[in-house]
């Protein structure tokens, strides 16, 4: 969801600065990363140990804390946070050790590029590093990343009620059909026509990123109950033979590549 800094950095394009911000916060991320890594590798230990421990939340909690956080770390952060602080509390490691505030960098569609919806990114990491990756035979992780993102494209956002909003105008609801921050939000604003640093815009995307929160951790719970099933019905390959969203002709009528297609 688009950034909310306005600083003009003379000298600088604004594609320029965008790679700055976006290289700091990778380099950053990876320092932290990289220093608690470094005590598994001297052991000889792996640094790949996953999934981790949940305990059910409370959605609705979850929620509130999501949109709270977005207002300091923005969407794909707030998701992480509003379900990782609460299981610092409840497990303690690994999640104590997990640098939360360092998935900032998801904010605006990833270093502000409009791309995937932070909030969809955050509740991947989410439900992967607690299930385990689609490698490791842990499909749930990666259905539930699945089942946010097309539950996401479909529904009409926001959905969730904050206790107590940051405005109290009314927010429309839209329907993306797309799990792009640009699209998402592109046609949020074309609705209720706000512009992209508006108050309402702003408080639209915490209400989405609470909602994403909130979908997440039903997804999750229903999961630690031996629950949970597959509520999507998403093909990974589409009709042009490669990984892709199903409504690339919306944008892109006649610039979507065509794929050498598998032999029967």
């Amino acid at each position: 969801m688009p950034s909310e800094n306005n600083d003009t950095n003379k000298g600088l394009s604004r594609r320029q600065w965008m790679l700055g911000t976006g290289a700091l916060a990778t380099t950053a991320a990876l320092t932290h990363l990289g220093g608690l890594l470094r005590p598994a590798q001297a052991t000889g230990g792996t640094t790949e140990k996953w999934p981790w421990p949940y305990e059910k939340l409370d959605p609705t909690v979850t929620a509130e804390l999501a949109y709270k956080e977005w207002y300091r770390v923005f969407c794909g952060c707030a998701v992480i946070s509003s379900v990782f602080t609460q299981l610092r509390e409840k497990v303690g490691e690994p999640y104590t050790s997990f640098p939360i505030d360092a998935f900032v960098f998801l904010e605006g569609g990833i270093a502000s590029w409009g791309t995937i919806c932070g909030s969809n990114a955050g509740a991947n990491i989410v439900s992967n590093l607690i299930i385990g990756p689609r490698i490791a035979g842990a499909d749930a992780g990666h259905q539930i990343g699945t089942d946010v993102m097309q539950w996401y494209c479909e529904s009409a956002l926001p959905v969730f009620k904050p206790k107590e909003p940051k405005i109290h105008a009314v927010i429309p609801q839209t329907i993306s059909e797309s799990p792009l921050c640009h699209v998402s939000v592109g046609k949020w604003m074309a609705v209720a026509d706000k512009p992209v640093g508006s108050p309402e815009r702003k408080d639209r995307c915490a209400r989405v990123t609470a909602s994403v929160a909130y979908h997440l951790v039903e997804l999750l719970n229903a999961w630690k109950d031996g629950k949970y099933e597959e509520q999507g019905d998403w093909t990974p390959i589409s009709d042009h033979g490669i990984n892709a969203q199903p409504n690339c002709m919306e944008c892109h009528s006649g610039g979507v590549p065509q794929a050498p297609m598998a032999k029967s």
